[in-house]
């Protein structure tokens, strides 16, 4: 869980403080909160394993995390901040406005996170519900 929560916790910065997940499609979305829609989050580890995660605009995500192990959860805004709730843990974290920089995971390590065009990786293997 930490590994998913580590991607979650750098990947959806990406979206921009703007952006109003609320069951909001993504065609009247932010441009910033429409290419997370359109994109795939991925953020790569000092190690050089990468994980990655997919926001849906209504309110859902999906996580591949480095060790490829998938999971689904919910996401949703709170002020600045973008909180994913996976089971009972819920982490919250602050809305950067850019597209690629580094953060710490919630595991601590430093991660580059930056978001790519394409969705490729969404379909993959079952994910474990959340």
């Amino acid at each position: 869980m930490l590994r998913t929560l580590g991607l979650i916790g750098g990947a959806v910065l990406l979206m921009g403080a703007s952006a109003e997940p609320r069951l909001e499609k993504a065609s009247s979305a932010p441009p910033q909160l429409e290419k997370a829609f359109r994109g795939t989050i991925v953020s790569t580890y000092p190690d050089g394993r990468k994980a990655e995660l997919w926001l849906k605009p209504d309110g859902s995500y999906v996580s591949e995390g480095r060790r490829h192990d998938r999971h689904t959860g919910r996401w949703s805004r709170r002020g600045d901040k973008v909180c994913f709730r996976r089971l009972i843990f819920t982490y919250c974290t602050a809305i950067p406005n850019t597209t690629a920089f580094t953060t710490k995971a919630v595991t601590g390590e430093r991660i580059q996170v930056r978001l790519e065009p394409g969705r490729e990786g969404e379909k993959g293997r079952g994910a474990k519900a959340g």
